[in-house]
């Protein structure tokens, strides 16, 4: 389950980190306008984030290697991301914004996951 896991987050994650160097000024003014965003799409984004994270949980929640770690942690966080924008949507959107510095690092962070991840879910095919 690993394996699955880690072939579906890992290409979503290195696209999302391109995406964030590629289109960093879209990304910056999407993160700076959230504060007026529809509550419904808050709420629509809040469930998907938590299903997701749900659905990685349910499946896999393994703590004994590196590569298990890091996939039960993209479980949590996207189900801890998903149930305080139900639950908290106001102190969510007050968090610090994701721009300048801190979107460098996440982007170079997207990068390097999504790039291990594919690693692990997509090298056990090629060597068979």
């Amino acid at each position: 389950m690993t394996e699955l896991i880690a072939r579906i987050a890992g290409p979503y994650l290195l696209l999302t980190g391109l995406g964030f160097a590629l289109s960093r000024d879209f990304y910056q003014r999407m993160v700076m306008g959230n504060a007026q965003a529809d509550p419904i799409l808050l709420n629509l984004s809040g469930a998907v984030h938590f299903i997701v994270g749900m659905i990685v949980l349910n499946n896999h929640f393994r703590w004994s290697g590196f590569a298990e770690i890091v996939v039960s942690l993209i479980g949590v966080a996207a189900a801890a991301k998903g149930a305080a924008l139900i639950a908290v949507p106001e102190m969510t959107l007050q968090t610090p914004k994701t721009t300048g510095r801190v979107l460098t690092v996440s982007t170079v962070g997207f990068i390097l996951a999504g790039v291990y991840l594919c690693y692990v879910g997509y090298l056990p095919l090629l060597a068979r």
